[in-house]
């Protein structure tokens, strides 16, 4: 007897005829005639990108099934997506169904995912290393923490794509480190002045301008001052005696020319 769930597939394939997949059979054909009287009847979607999609899962680490899990379909699904049918010696299919594609494009790797070794987007990495700096953590502390050679944490303050287990440790060190006083824990008055001078020479953002929200996301900005983006922000930054952030720049430049025009 079939496993298969009661439904259209099972009405279908296994010619099973109980109430529910009857049922399921009646809403699916009267779906489809509303979609066709409107001219939105749309049965497959091009797969290729779908494809792509979760071979780009496989290259940052995830397995088949485990794509699978998070998509909530079949193993078989990817199986064939990605081979097609061993046993029909069919090729890989050239559609596939608009919610199967929908469900696996909407998979997107957790660090929880990735293989340690996986290359990702730095930007997150960056931001909290710098954030320590202008805290007044020395580079060489930080570099000791991690486990670094300086010019490796050097090349990591550059990249634009790190491994997973280096964003995993920096996660873990800015946690534990962004609201301790550096001078507190062994730093002299001198390196902690010479940290937050190279940072506010490289316009490095601290750990206020940034929330869990937004310290990830390469499109966002740094909020300096609570005012950032705003006409208002250059003044706020040079009250503060903070560097003027782009967006300061770019909303007070705005704003002159509509004054003038």
């Amino acid at each position: 007897m079939s496993t298969r769930p009661h439904g259209y597939a099972r009405y279908k394939l296994d010619g099973c005829r109980c109430y529910t997949c009857g049922w399921a059979v009646a809403q699916y054909n009267d779906a489809r005639e509303h979609a066709l009287r409107r001219g939105t009847w749309q049965p497959y979607v091009d797969a290729a990108p779908v494809r792509a999609h979760v071979r780009a899962l496989q290259q940052s680490g995830l397995g088949a099934r485990r794509i699978a899990d998070l998509a909530r379909v079949e193993r078989k699904t990817i199986v064939v997506l990605l081979n097609g049918r061993t046993d029909r010696s069919t090729p890989p299919p050239q559609r596939i169904r608009p919610a199967t594609a929908a469900a696996l494009l909407s998979v997107e790797p957790t660090l929880d995912d990735l293989g340690a070794h996986t290359p990702i987007d730095a930007t997150g990495t960056q931001r909290r290393l710098q954030a320590l700096v202008a805290a007044g953590w020395p580079q060489r502390r930080l570099a000791e923490r991690l486990g670094m050679t300086a010019p490796n944490f050097g090349a990591s303050m550059k990249r634009t794509r790190v491994t997973v287990s280096t964003v995993r440790a920096v996660n873990t060190l800015y946690d534990d480190l962004w609201r301790v006083d550096p001078r507190e824990h062994g730093v002299t008055g001198q390196a902690y002045s010479r940290a937050r001078n190279t940072a506010y020479r490289n316009c490095w953002a601290p750990v206020g301008a940034w929330d869990d929200d937004t310290i990830d996301d390469p499109t966002a900005t740094a909020d300096w001052t609570g005012r950032c983006g705003t006409p208002q922000g250059v003044g706020a930054h040079r009250r503060a005696g903070i560097p003027v952030c782009q967006p300061c720049r770019d909303a007070r430049s705005t704003s002159r020319t509509a004054v003038t025009a």
